[in-house]
């Protein structure tokens, strides 16, 4: 079974009622499963990443995330031509027809590349709900506190698609060797994130029962609260039996 992981740096993140943004560069990387349904001594397979055109200027705001200039989308096609439309990298995203893509938070990846109708898994929702504990669950973050050892020559710099999609895709084997199963994992990514604390307001850094109850109900009737707020503050007062 092919797992394809994939990152995508782009000139922005997607905001309802704003201009939309585009992709600016790809990375993925390969795990593959065996028959039998184990991963062999070096899952990771292939890394590799392309420089996309986006068909704007870069902000520079994202400058300051990526370091992706206009000037490296001019020379970063082949033959020191302009980087090509995200069309063209996309395309390769499909060969080898992949079981499923991973991202690390897919929500935003999905956002610009639909995958064909091949479904997603999200390792940042995954990690959420077998690592509840873990101090933060960024790529970078989980990187670090499970201890992986990673080739700098590909893992780094971050904040690239094919560092970020490597650093993934051991996430990724690391889920699956603490005995993950795929189709929960398909089943975590198509729902909300199990956020384990609030991350935002002023009882931020609180777990969800520690919160009052009238809290809960607030968050659930802001309009601007996001999908994985609100199904959380849902899920805690269902648990107290107030909805």
């Amino acid at each position: 079974m092919l797992l394809r992981i994939i990152d995508l740096e782009t000139t922005g993140i997607p905001v309802e009622g704003e201009p939309p943004h585009a992709v600016c560069e790809v990375g993925w990387a390969d795990v593959v499963i065996g028959d039998d349904g184990q991963l062999g001594p070096e899952p990771v397979r292939f890394v590799g990443s392309r420089l996309c055109d986006p068909g704007r200027p870069m902000p520079v705001e994202a400058l300051a995330t990526h370091h992706i200039s206009d000037a490296m989308i001019a020379v970063g096609g082949e033959a020191g031509a302009k980087a090509s439309p995200p069309t063209l990298a996309f395309r390769r995203l499909m060969e080898d027809s992949p079981a499923y893509f991973v991202a690390h938070n897919a929500d935003f990846e999905r956002a610009f590349f639909a995958g064909g109708g091949t479904p997603w898994l999200c390792t940042y929702k995954a990690a959420l709900r077998v690592w509840p504990d873990a101090p933060g669950h960024s790529n970078q973050m989980l990187r670090y506190w499970l201890g992986l050892d990673l080739d700098a020559r590909y893992a780094m710099p971050p904040h690239r698609a094919g560092p970020d999609a490597f650093v993934t895709a051991h996430i990724l084997v690391e889920l699956l060797r603490a005995g993950t199963k795929i189709e929960d994992m398909a089943r975590w990514s198509s729902g909300p994130a199990l956020l384990p604390r609030i991350n935002f307001g002023k009882h931020k850094g609180a777990k969800w029962g520690d919160v009052p109850a009238d809290y809960l109900q607030w968050i659930i009737i802001r309009s601007d609260m996001d999908r994985d707020a609100k199904a959380n503050a849902k899920r805690e007062l269902k648990a107290r039996g107030l909805a």
